[in-house]
């Protein structure tokens, strides 16, 4: 069963412009104003990244899944990395050192138009030759770094207009462009014999079509941050749409807005997901890997620890 959190290296998923995201006070806005504001620095520490690896061995995790972006000097794309960034070879030996921790390392990098600021120029070229010969390269790359990982994480989520709204440069992919990117994508993956995953958040809107044109061998994390669970909604219908089409999910809960958002996530997941489609559950508390979010990553981990049976 895997027991998985979310930590970047990289942070820089939204558009630089970004000038109102929905908050209920000023202070939240600013708050996260602040928060998904592009840098052109790593916004990464050390010794919190050390802390909650630590942490996560103690709470009996095994795997993190490390969102890279533009977090590493890439060979063949330097031009995108951030002041900062990893060398490949740092990355190489803390992938090392996570292995013989026990935690297993996956790649992800999200290739969603909504939230890859981290492609620097190359995210106002999406769906050109020129994105597909650089998503091509990345993906090469990293899965060469991470060893042929078991799996790749594409992201995908929240391409829509709504979630772009207050972006000044909106690109949203719609019907058989969409899915002739993330076939793409899917596809750069497969060639090393890696197996993608992705949000599943595409299927709120498009049930028949996702249903319809998903592959069975993409790993599917639906997620849902809410502590309430019913079937009526459409957030927690998807767990039962994937579950009934075969799809092997690793469902994903948050501490992003509320605490109980991942323990009720593993009770209503076990009690609706067949076992040998449910492969385990994924932390993700969106949040940098720095100081003044400490604390915050520490409830994370004692959330999911607390989650794992004994």
């Amino acid at each position: 069963m895997i027991w998985a959190n979310l930590l970047h290296l990289s942070f820089n998923m939204w558009e630089e412009a970004e000038t109102r995201p929905p908050a209920k006070t000023p202070a939240e806005t600013r708050r996260v104003l602040n928060l998904r504001r592009a840098r052109p620095d790593l916004r990464f520490d050390d010794a919190v990244w050390t802390d909650l690896l630590e942490r996560m061995v103690a709470a009996g995790m095994n795997m993190v899944v490390l969102d890279l972006g533009d977090g590493v000097r890439y060979a063949s794309h330097p031009e995108i990395a951030v002041r900062g960034a990893w060398t490949p070879l740092r990355l190489r030996r803390e992938l090392a050192r996570l292995r013989q921790m026990g935690l297993e390392p996956i790649p992800k990098l999200n290739f969603s138009a909504g939230h890859d600021t981290w492609l620097g120029r190359y995210s106002r070229c999406v769906s050109t030759d020129v994105y597909y010969a650089v998503c091509r390269d990345l993906i090469a790359e990293v899965t060469g770094l991470f060893d042929r990982p078991r799996f790749f994480h594409l992201g995908m989520d929240e391409e829509t207009a709504h979630h772009q709204q207050y972006y000044q440069y909106i690109v949203v992919r719609q019907g058989d462009l969409w899915w002739k990117d993330f076939y793409f994508l899917q596809q750069q993956v497969e060639r090393h014999n890696v197996r993608a995953w992705i949000w599943s958040d595409y299927i709120w809107a498009h049930r028949a079509e996702f249903l319809r044109k998903m592959p069975r061998s993409v790993v599917q994390s639906n997620w849902y941050y809410d502590a309430l669970f019913q079937k009526t909604s459409r957030y927690v219908a998807a767990y039962h749409d994937l579950e009934e089409h075969g799809y092997d999910q690793i469902p994903t809960g948050s501490n992003w807005s509320t605490d109980a958002s991942f323990p009720n996530t593993v009770q209503y997941c076990r009690s609706n997901i067949a076992p040998e489609r449910l492969f385990g559950f994924l932390q993700a508390p969106w949040l940098p890997t720095i100081r003044a979010y400490r604390q915050k990553h520490r409830q994370a981990i004692g959330i999911v620890s607390k989650s794992i049976p004994r």
